[in-house]
């Protein structure tokens, strides 16, 4: 069963094409990087994947259920990590994660059970009782990221997870979601940066709304460093 389905997506912002004819899919369990320079489509592309916009025509499939005809199914099967921070930074970390559990029908000792896997998954359990405003950001984007997986999604979404963060937590987050897809979680993992991509990892390239190569990282860059196959790729005309 694929994890992400997505067929003949288009998408128009008045005369500008954001995303054209928009093929791919994701297997079940598999690290998929989406990777594209900024005003690539990425963001649009996840705003149809989450249903914030609904696109004309094409088809969205997740975790085997059609986003248009059972949008309930599709999306209760989605976790999703936004680029821009959303946690309350007054709560302790804990109290983030209760918060969301309780939005998502959790309670009692369910409640506490997902929250204490959540919290070791993502090796933040010593950090339950911070208040998130005294985290720094790689500590921030775990919780997240734990937050993102309460409710036991099959299919993972991440929008530039690791903006603003530096090496090591950006390698740290990095290893972390790679772990979860080797677990069994689909994920989609965009960004704009080619050294976050690995060479086994499912690579699909978008530039100016279009899939521009799909396939592993180490096929799409052959012999060249990833980052010059990308830049190759996404060169302007002379």
């Amino acid at each position: 069963m694929n994890g992400i389905r997505v067929a003949g997506l288009t998408y128009r912002y008045g005369a500008k094409t954001a995303l054209d004819d928009v093929s791919f899919s994701v297997a079940q369990g598999e690290f998929c990087a989406l990777l594209g320079p900024n005003g690539a489509g990425k963001s649009t592309l996840f705003n149809l994947l989450t249903r914030l916009f609904v696109a004309p025509g094409g088809q969205i499939e997740i975790a085997g259920h059609d986003l248009n005809t059972a949008p309930r199914a599709a999306l209760a099967k989605l976790g999703i990590v936004f680029q821009q921070p959303t946690l309350d930074l007054d709560l302790t970390v804990r109290q983030n994660l209760t918060y969301f559990a309780a939005l998502h029908g959790l309670s009692g000792r369910d409640r506490v059970r997902r929250i204490d896997t959540v919290l070791d998954r993502l090796d933040i359990a010593d950090r339950a009782k911070e208040k998130a405003r005294t985290l720094n950001g790689g500590h921030r984007r775990r919780t997240e990221i734990a937050r993102a997986l309460l409710h036991d999604p099959a299919v993972l979404l991440l929008d530039e997870p690791t903006v603003g963060l530096d090496a090591a937590a950006r390698a740290a987050i990095t290893d972390h979601v790679h772990g979860l897809a080797s677990d069994g979680t689909t994920v989609l993992w965009a960004t704009h940066l080619a050294d976050e991509v690995r060479p086994d990892d499912r690579l699909v390239v978008l530039h100016q709304a279009k899939v521009l190569a799909d396939g592993r990282a180490r096929d799409v860059s052959g012999d060249r460093p990833l980052q010059q196959a990308f830049l190759d790729l996404t060169a302007e005309p002379a």
